[in-house]
């Protein structure tokens, strides 16, 4: 690999463009070529440079255009700026966030991913530059001010039109955001954690910001799903604008070798034993039609039949696992928010979500009766049955 900075081509039509690198990866069989172009702090990138950066790529045959700022993508391969999946011209362009960077570096040091001690050396000095504050690599920190309009309207019963500056600029920043959670519980679990996401919106960023305005205009909700390896169900985070709230629960399936909806409750509360469970509630899914039924798992706790009180003749199919977060002011403000979001899912998961597990169906035995199966004793016991 070889890297430059500050690379000028002369014979371009683009000469006077300055890519900030240039990077030379050689297989032995063939080389790639990577214009590279990065922003720091608040700095944002602009369509137009990078448009410029993917022509001269063009006319030199490179192999793609690279861009790294504090701006989150989904996939590398997605870019964050619309403007720039528009643009016709077909080279490659790839996106990642310093963060994201960050969180990569940090899980190869920590897990001792590099096994030459000389490069883990030199990445574990990366890893001390970037997560310096004068660098200016940072999270997702603050709502935009739309927010608070969001807020505004949906506080005094008005409607949300799901055309609206207000309904886009939200859900885009909560898209960021998701993204900054998934890097941060992959720092907290050493482990790559990933958003949950239908392939239509892995694809197409668009078809996922039309399905999180809707969600946004018709329930007043902000929604996203973690998968973090090994965990019992994905992650969901729910921030939910009336309430003003913020909900954070896994799905577990109900043990189907208890009977009675008492004694599944109870295989699940023994998981909580050890957890600390302020706030944390328990909604019992029940079969066909019925609504679910939401308690605090200290009452249930105490009295683990009240699961069943106006239900006695159902038995509960699965249950969701939730912390309620109650944030009042703060919920409506930019920065206050975020910070809280950043403290409860984590918070949640650390108490409760990795103490849980999915009910597995027992191995079968080998029958106690008799060992023999042959043909013979299959032909004697249809005789006497």
């Amino acid at each position: 690999m070889q890297s430059y900075t500050e690379v000028v081509f002369n014979d371009s039509t683009q000469k006077n463009k300055r890519p900030d690198g240039l990077i030379v990866v050689s297989t032995g069989v063939q080389k790639k070529h990577y214009l590279v172009e990065a922003k720091i702090g608040n700095a944002a990138l602009d369509a137009s440079q990078i448009e410029s950066y993917m022509r001269i790529c063009k006319e030199k045959k490179l192999d793609g255009v690279i861009t790294i700022s504090n701006q989150y993508s989904s996939s590398p391969d997605i870019h964050p700026l619309e403007e720039v999946r528009k643009i016709k011209i077909k080279v490659p362009v790839y996106h990642w966030s310093w963060m994201s960077l960050l969180t990569t570096i940090d899980l190869m040091v920590s897990n001792e991913e590099v096994a030459d001690n000389d490069q883990l050396l030199l990445m574990n000095e990366l890893r001390r530059f970037l997560s310096h504050d004068s660098t200016g690599v940072k999270g997702f920190d603050r709502m935009p001010p739309e927010w608070s309009d969001v807020n505004k309207t949906l506080a005094n019963q008005g409607k949300l039109s799901a055309r609206s500056d207000e309904a886009q600029k939200v859900v885009e920043a909560w898209t960021q955001e998701a993204k900054d959670l998934c890097l941060i519980l992959s720092r907290l679990t050493n482990t790559p954690v990933q958003e949950k996401l239908p392939a239509t919106h892995t694809r197409n960023p668009e078809a996922r910001m039309k399905a999180g305005i809707k969600t946004l205009v018709d329930t007043h909700m902000l929604v996203a799903n973690f998968e973090i390896p090994y965990a019992a169900s994905p992650l969901e985070v729910v921030a939910d604008i009336k309430q003003r709230s913020i909900y954070v629960g896994m799905n577990i399936n109900a043990p189907q070798d208890r009977k009675s909806s008492t004694a599944r409750l109870n295989w699940l509360l023994r998981q909580l034993k050890n957890c600390d469970l302020d706030n944390i509630f328990v909604r019992a899914n029940w079969p066909g039609s019925s609504a679910p039924t939401s308690y605090q798992v200290t009452d249930l706790i105490n009295d683990p039949n009240l699961i069943t009180k106006d239900k006695e003749h159902l038995t509960l199919s699965s249950f969701m696992v939730f912390g309620s977060y109650r944030l009042g002011g703060r919920f409506t403000q930019l920065a206050n928010f975020i910070s809280d979001l950043e403290d409860n899912v984590p918070l949640f998961y650390r108490q409760v979500g990795q103490n849980l597990s999915q009910w597995k169906k027992p191995a079968p035995k080998i029958k106690e009766t008799s060992d023999n199966v042959d043909v013979e004793a299959i032909s004697k016991e249809a005789e006497d049955f």
